[in-house]
């Protein structure tokens, strides 16, 4: 997911397109990069404060939202290639969020047996 973030990216750059794209791809690759962190570092184990399976779930829901929106726009809009290339990987990427929510709520057990 990060690799197609960081090409999306590469190509709202390229060929400066609309800054909301950029500012939108820029933020979910933070955001991902942020949780790899947190589950590389273990610190989930430490911030017992927020469950944080549900939380990521979340954060790969909102982000589907906001990618499905650029990829939409940036599709039609196609101003040059470049916009038009992003807005594809914006498109995959959200489906791969979609697949990433989905996998971890289906590991998510809420106290069962």
């Amino acid at each position: 997911m990060q690799l197609l973030a960081l090409m999306a990216t590469i190509t709202f750059v390229v060929k400066r397109s609309h800054e909301a794209f950029l500012a939108l791809v820029i933020m979910e690759l933070v955001i991902t990069f942020l949780f790899y962190l947190l589950y590389l570092l273990k610190l989930e184990e430490q911030l017992k404060f927020m469950f944080w399976p549900l939380a990521d779930a979340f954060n790969s829901l909102v982000a589907a939202l906001f990618l499905i929106i650029v990829g939409l726009c940036a599709t039609i809009i196609k101003t040059n290639d470049a916009t038009l290339i992003g807005g594809v990987f914006c498109l995959i990427l959200c489906i791969l969020c979609i697949i990433d929510a989905t996998l971890i709520l289906r590991k998510v057990t809420f106290n069962r047996s």
